[in-house]
């Protein structure tokens, strides 16, 4: 195992074996989380599950809350984009749709929700949780709305961070809960905050 001064290195790209052996740490990561969570969640299982040796994983990542993250960056993009299309109060109210299914239906949101709840008592994964996913993501989210309010489609009753934790706050409490998520919930909550022109 590296120092723990040492950076971490991540694969190259065109390293096929690299590669393909990354993402059989990330798969093997969400899988084990789903099945056994946070808690019993060790290096070791992620490395026999992915059929690589410890080693390689500590190369890698410095910790299992990092693999976490690259599992729940690497899914969300391409499950859960935010649209960068004319932004209606559709596109929003589907996007939101797309966000409450990853959460309840894919490993990579049981990441997520995994994530949120041990930020809450450790401070070091509520700051890498903070920089590396939730901050860009919501980056993306602004600007989302930006558009939308620049172009007439809707008018928000807050600001655009408060209306982002309004319009998925409800979504993520749901999940959390094993609430059921229905359609008629997210619309009332676009509706009732983006005052959709």
């Amino acid at each position: 195992m590296p120092a723990a001064s040492e950076t971490p290195r991540r694969p190259h790209p065109g390293n096929r074996r690299d590669e393909a052996a990354r993402l059989a740490v990330l798969h093997a990561a969400d899988d084990l989380l789903a099945e056994n969570g946070f808690a019993a969640l060790t290096i070791e299982a992620i490395a026999r599950r992915a059929g690589v040796a410890k080693q390689t994983i500590y190369r890698w990542w410095p910790s299992k809350v990092e693999i976490l993250l690259d599992t729940l960056i690497e899914d969300s993009d391409k499950m859960v984009r935010v649209p960068m299309e004319h932004p209606t109060a559709d596109l929003v109210r589907d996007y939101l749709r797309d966000f409450a299914r990853f959460l309840t239906g894919d490993p990579a949101g049981r990441v997520y929700l995994a994530l949120l709840a041990e930020a809450q008592h450790r401070p070091g994964v509520a700051e890498k949780l903070q920089e590396r996913y939730l901050e860009p993501r919501r980056a993306q989210e602004r600007d989302m709305l930006a558009r939308g309010v620049q172009a007439g489609e809707f008018s928000p009753r807050l600001d655009a961070d408060a209306a982002m934790d309004a319009l998925t706050g409800p979504i993520v409490y749901c999940a959390l809960i094993a609430s059921v998520i229905t359609d008629d919930l997210i619309d009332a909550l676009v509706d009732g905050i983006l005052r959709p022109a």
